[in-house]
């Protein structure tokens, strides 16, 4: 088959839905299953005072474990998995946007870009309250008081389903429903920007990567390997937006003005290091485990008459 008679990206309209999502639920799943211990290093360093606890990410996976064992590197993942159902909205908006777009003859990385943020908004939209909670899980008995300002019960034998009820509960009692959306904005300046441009990356990546390799190189590897260099490349950009997010979230402060004012006065030039090599191997690694289901899915699930123009 030539370089230029298959089809690149699978649209949304050449797939059985019925095929595509289940597939993608359980591969999402999947992925955050493996992944999650790298969230949890992330958070735990973006907000940690200075380096205080952590000199790195894997002196936290080891101190972490040496602590806790593996459920320490899974703190907040139920409350997290939620995300799963997000999931499927975010990947139906963003599809749905690139077909809507593609009927008003928008380019391909402008439908990558508007598809990338609408899907992030729709997204955080539904994920962001059980984003609040699973990050003061993941939080809880770092070593600082202020690590636990909801003074949340963490007793040895207190469940994690009830620790997490509680944190939920004392979120309402002291904020009411609109405590759920603490650090809402700066998710949405955080995801947004970090969605859509993943996106175009990710499609600019694969172009070059194509234009450059074999005819023999796995179109699925390129598509894995764009994927990873995207993630890359917006997280760099948009790490100090996601470090405020989270001190939002679990530092419980008043505006992002006051985070950036008081992660600024801490941490100086660092704002823009801070947990970032935990953030890069985790968005390598997510990217590339994403587009590895995501690609593979869309390729199980293409109709029948599409099928003799899929590369592999």
């Amino acid at each position: 088959m030539g370089s230029n008679t298959y089809i690149k990206t699978i649209e949304w309209d050449m797939m059985d839905k019925k095929k595509f999502f289940p597939l993608s639920m359980l591969s999402s799943f999947s992925v955050r299953c493996c992944l999650f211990p790298l969230t949890v290093i992330k958070t735990q360093l973006q907000v940690q005072h200075r380096s205080d606890l952590y000199k790195g990410m894997i002196d936290c996976a080891f101190k972490i474990y040496k602590s806790e064992g593996v459920p320490g590197l899974y703190r907040g993942f139920w409350i997290s998995s939620v995300q799963i159902v997000s999931g499927v909205f975010y990947i139906s908006t963003y599809e749905g946007v690139r077909h809507i777009l593609n009927d008003f003859g928008a380019g391909h990385r402008m439908k990558s870009l508007i598809g990338g943020g609408c899907a992030s908004l729709v997204g955080q939209t539904i994920i962001v309250p059980f984003d609040v909670i699973s990050q003061h899980a993941m939080v809880l008995g770092m070593g600082k008081s202020h690590m636990n300002p909801l003074g949340i019960n963490t007793g040895p034998n207190r469940s994690r389903l009830n620790i997490s009820l509680d944190i939920a509960k004392e979120i309402v009692r002291r904020d009411g429903f609109k405590g759920f959306y603490r650090g809402y904005t700066a998710s949405l300046m955080a995801y947004v920007p970090n969605s859509a441009l993943w996106w175009v990356f990710y499609h600019m990546y694969q172009e070059e990567l194509c234009r450059v390799c074999p005819p023999y190189v796995s179109h699925l590897l390129i598509q894995c390997v764009a994927g990873s260099l995207g993630g890359f490349t917006t997280t760099v950009i948009t790490n100090p937006l996601d470090i405020i997010r989270a001190r939002l979230q679990v530092q419980r402060l008043d505006s992002m003005k006051v985070a950036f004012k008081d992660l600024w006065a801490e941490e100086r030039m660092n704002v823009f290091f801070k947990g970032l090599s935990a953030r890069l191997v985790q968005s390598a690694a997510f990217s590339f485990s994403i587009i590895l289901g995501y690609e593979t899915i869309k390729r199980i699930a293409i109709d029948e008459q599409y099928k003799h123009l899929i590369r592999w």
